[in-house]
């Protein structure tokens, strides 16, 4: 138990800027649109939640900062692919290249600089439980919202009417227009929302994970996180299972490094990745099979008023 604890704890931790990347991408293509650029979208994030919070000294400040970065740079794709009905992979993939590219300049005179983040806290109570307190009760306030955010969100989406209005809007937008549904309003909503939920996720590396600013920082985050939202079928508690399993192995091959291991780093760097790429293939053979349910089916699709099926 005194490796186990950790490790659970740790996995958590690893999996928590990944969990909020998630959850605002299920958000996102619930309504249709699909964003590649999380990886851009996180780094925006990291460093406007990193910058803010060097210059303020108020880390909750630094993370809204990156909350409204990632949903500023994501409303450049929303108004490609919604207003203009353009292709969302092209658009997706080229706001992860100015993501990238914006973070890498601005940041450059930062590289390897600290600050004073969020710091981890024991939840009162819930704190002592054993086993369970230290596994999931003794992390950052960041964590304890991801909790009630994945909670929330179970019961937005499939609970409430304005979760039905964006299901249908991701599965059939002509017939949710012909009830009197906003198809741009709500798809431009949760785009946003996602986005920075996205810039959050890069923020809590910045400022909470790390403390510090290393360019890249992300590395390869915000493709898990999009590879998660299928294997979580667009379900937010599922996918905060996915998160974790991938923070698990994350946390796993750090401490192996550590420990000395004869396994060279560049393949316990890639464990991560592989069980990604496995848990992947297995959700893709059930879903051939029928055994699970799709992507929202109108996912990639512009909509049109004035075009007829």
């Amino acid at each position: 138990m005194d490796v186990l604890i950790p490790m659970m704890a740790a996995a958590i931790r690893s999996g928590t800027p990944v969990l909020y990347a998630v959850l605002g991408e299920i958000l996102a293509e619930r309504s249709g649109v699909m964003n590649l650029g999380l990886e851009g979208v996180m780094l925006v994030g990291a460093f406007a939640g990193f910058s803010v919070t060097q210059s303020a000294g108020d880390p909750y400040l630094g993370l809204a900062a990156a909350f409204c970065a990632g949903a500023l740079l994501t409303s450049v794709h929303a108004f490609l692919c919604i207003t203009f009905g353009g292709n969302q992979v092209v658009s997706g993939l080229a706001l992860s290249m100015l993501g990238g590219g914006m973070s890498a300049m601005m940041g450059r005179g930062h590289i390897g600089e600290t600050i004073n983040g969020l710091m981890p806290f024991k939840f009162p109570i819930l704190g002592d439980i054993p086993l369970i307190g230290p596994v999931f009760f003794s992390h950052d306030a960041m964590v304890y919202a991801s909790y009630l955010l994945t909670a929330f969100l179970c019961f937005f989406i499939f609970r409430t009417r304005p979760g039905m209005n964006l299901r249908a809007v991701g599965e059939n937008p002509r017939a949710a227009d012909a009830m009197g549904i906003s198809v741009s309003r709500v798809r431009y909503t949760f785009t946003l929302i996602g986005g920075g939920l996205s810039g959050a996720a890069g923020g809590y590396l910045s400022v909470v994970y790390t403390q510090m600013w290393v360019e890249g920082m992300t590395a390869g985050r915000g493709w898990i996180a999009i590879a998660l939202v299928i294997f979580g079928i667009w379900r937010p508690l599922r996918a905060m299972f996915g998160c974790y399993l991938f923070g698990g192995v994350y946390a796993l091959q750090m401490r192996m490094q550590a420990a000395g291991t004869s396994i060279p780093a560049p393949m316990l760097l890639m464990l991560p990745y592989l069980m990604t790429l496995a848990v992947l293939t297995f959700i893709s053979v059930r879903k051939g099979r029928g055994m699970l349910p799709g992507a929202p089916a109108s996912l990639g699709n512009p909509f049109r008023r004035e075009e007829r099926e």
